[in-house]
């Protein structure tokens, strides 16, 4: 079963310590992918969604990209490569673990998806409109 950290706030329980530790983690990481990471390849990226380990220790990391596919790939590739920065930061940033957890990035296919899923509907919509079915006019 997977827990939504916002439905615990609704009802007024606190979520469990991994769903609390892990929107930290998506917090922190999408932070230092906006202001400190040089990269300009994670500029145009997002951290859809963390999940974490009940032992803390490692989490998937869920990146939402944007652009051609290569271009989504090479947005993970360069997470991975800086995984050793962001560690390190979220040693520092997060006092609450005694170790940041080892990230495992992985590209969110979902948004790329809706994307295609979208064109798709598009292509099938009547081009000039004359194929549409007629809308009742209103009687006064």
């Amino acid at each position: 079963m997977t827990t939504n950290f916002h439905s615990h706030a609704q009802h007024g329980s606190r979520p469990p310590r991994t769903a609390r530790v892990a929107e930290q983690l998506r917090q922190e990481i999408s932070q230092m992918m906006l202001v400190d990471m040089k990269d300009p390849r994670v500029r145009m990226a997002s951290i859809s969604e963390v999940k974490l380990a009940r032992d803390l220790k490692s989490a998937r990391v869920m990146v939402s990209a944007v652009g051609e596919e290569r271009e989504r790939h090479a947005v993970v590739s360069a997470l991975r490569h800086a995984e050793g920065y962001l560690r390190g930061q979220l040693g520092e940033r997060l006092e609450n673990l005694k170790t940041p957890p080892k990230l495992r990035f992985e590209l969110d296919e979902s948004i790329a998806y809706s994307v295609y899923i979208s064109s798709m509907l598009r292509e099938l919509e009547p081009a000039d409109g004359n194929d549409a079915a007629p809308v009742a006019e209103e009687v006064p």
